[in-house]
Formats: C-alpha cells, sequence, structure tokens
C-alpha cells in the first residue's frame, strides 16, 4: 500500500467517527435550546426562568448540581456540530448542488459554524471557570460600528439573518425537513413526534431570527449598538406586546420543541459520510 493509498483508508476509517461527532453535536445544540425554552416558558407561566439567550442559557446549567460536567459534554458536543457545518459547508454532503441555492446554503453552514464555535468556546470557558459572558450581538455590533461601512455591513447582516429566518419558516410550514431523516429507522411516533416538533420548532425560531434580523437592520440605521438584541431580546420584545405572556409562551414552546426535533435529528439525521 503507498502513503497515498495508506492516508485514504485512514481518512475512510475516521468518517463514521466525524459523523457520530457531529450527531452528538446536534443533541448538545438541542438541548441548548431547550433550555432557553424551558427557562422562556417558566417565565412565561410566572414559575421563575426568564428570558435568555443560548449563551445564557449555558450560565444557568453552571450554577446547577453537576453543571459543569454538562458543559464540558455541550461544549464538547458543540464542537462536533461546527466540525460537521463545515464539511457540509466544504463537500456536497448533502447533495444540495454546486448552483446558487446550494452555494448560498454552504455560506450558511460556514456561518453557523463561526456561532456554534463562539457558544462552545463560551461552554467550555464556564465548565473551567474561565468567564461568564457578555452581550455578544451588541460587542460585534460596537466593534462593526467603529469600521469603515460599518452600518453597512451590519444591515446586511440583518438581512441574511432575516432571509435565513423566512426560510426556516419555509421549512417549518411545508415540512420539508423529513427528508433529511432516515425515516426508515424511525417508528410511527417517532416519525411524528419529529414532524410536530420540526415544525412547531421551526417557525418559532424562524420568527426569532428574523426580529433579531430587525434588531440588527435597526442599529445600522440609528448607529447604536444597543438596539442589537439576540435570542434573549427577541423574547422580551414578544413579552412587552399585548397578550405578551400567551405570546412570550407560545415562542418558548416552538423553541422547547426545536431542541427536541434537534435531538431527534442528531440521532436519525442522513449523514451520506463514511459508513455507518
Amino acid at each position: 500500500m503507498t502513503a497515498k493509498e495508506s492516508m485514504r483508508s485512514k481518512v475512510h476509517e475516521a468518517k463514521p467517527w466525524i459523523r457520530r461527532f457531529g450527531r452528538l453535536g446536534h443533541m448538545a445544540k438541542g438541548t441548548v435550546y431547550a433550555l432557553v425554552g424551558l427557562l422562556a416558558l417558566m417565565a412565561a407561566a410566572g414559575a421563575g426562568g426568564g428570558t435568555t439567550d443560548t449563551s445564557g442559557a449555558l450560565v444557568t446549567v453552571a450554577d446547577e448540581p453537576f453543571g459543569q460536567t454538562l458543559l464540558w459534554l455541550i461544549g464538547i458536543g458543540l464542537i462536533g456540530y461546527v466540525i460537521w457545518e463545515l464539511i457540509k459547508s466544504i463537500k456536497d454532503v448533502q447533495h444540495e448542488g454546486t448552483g446558487a441555492k446550494g452555494t448560498a446554503k454552504r455560506i450558511g453552514y460556514m456561518i453557523s459554524a463561526v456561532i456554534y464555535g463562539s457558544l462552545a468556546l463560551t461552554a467550555i470557558r464556564l465548565a473551567i471557570h474561565a468567564g461568564g459572558r457578555g452581550n455578544s450581538e451588541k460587542t460585534i455590533s460596537a466593534k462593526l460600528l467603529s469600521q469603515p461601512f460599518g452600518q453597512w455591513i451590519i444591515g446586511c447582516i440583518g438581512l441574511i439573518i432575516i432571509v435565513y429566518g423566512c426560510i426556516e419558516l419555509y421549512r417549518g410550514f411545508k415540512g420539508k425537513f423529513m427528508q433529511y431523516f432516515k425515516m426508515n429507522e424511525m417508528n410511527k411516533k417517532e416519525i411524528g413526534l419529529a414532524r410536530r416538533a420540526g415544525k412547531a420548532g421551526l417557525l418559532a425560531r424562524g420568527i426569532v431570527l428574523a426580529m433579531i434580523g430587525f434588531f440588527f437592520i435597526k442599529t445600522a440605521v440609528t448607529a447604536n449598538p444597543n438596539e442589537t438584541k439576540g435570542i434573549d431580546g427577541a423574547l422580551a420584545e414578544l413579552a412587552s406586546q399585548p397578550y405578551g405572556q400567551f405570546l412570550l409562551g407560545l415562542a418558548a414552546a416552538g423553541l422547547l420543541l426545536y431542541g427536541i426535533y434537534e435531538m431527534i435529528r442528531g440521532r436519525y439525521q442522513r449523514m451520506n459520510f463514511g459508513r455507518e
């Protein structure tokens, strides 16, 4: 066997491990969103909790018994998710094609890798007591506003987030996300749960993302980084509206279901990269 063939063999052997690492990543992502939804649902019901974002959910975990262990698991799992997103951005593992739509999706995977890479770092830092959290969205906005064409860049980011939110809404409404599941390995209850959780979860996440995108555009117009808000800001905005607690409850339940959907996705998603 040549050195080149040996290298290919080692890469091929590693592929299943990479894919399983990615599955763990989806489950870790689902756990974080389920925590965000649960905390917001408790707030809507007046039973404690609060509106927070993904980083805030990790801070809450850090204060619980066995929180440090759970943070390590989430952080390591999210690294697996990041690796899988990077693979999807480089290789056409989901057969998206090389057209404009496929290229746009690959760019989205790359952006997702950056976002969840930051979240993984936050989890690991909290696990080793190396620091808490600030408002990352405001920090990013403040840094961009100090750059040439910063307002335009922030506006473009806001527009991209809104478009992605609309895509999530469309996916949830049409139920097309089920094509990525290995349904032949799922029973009827699992298929039904994945479909219902996916629909509700993607609709809720799409609305929240569209709101976050709007806040970014508002920041671009006013040049005020304080206008930038993340998931926590979007949920708090819902809570401040007429029938706000009801709206917050709906969004919170949706995010909780999105977390469940991601966990199921980690178990049954098609990952055409290497062997089972």
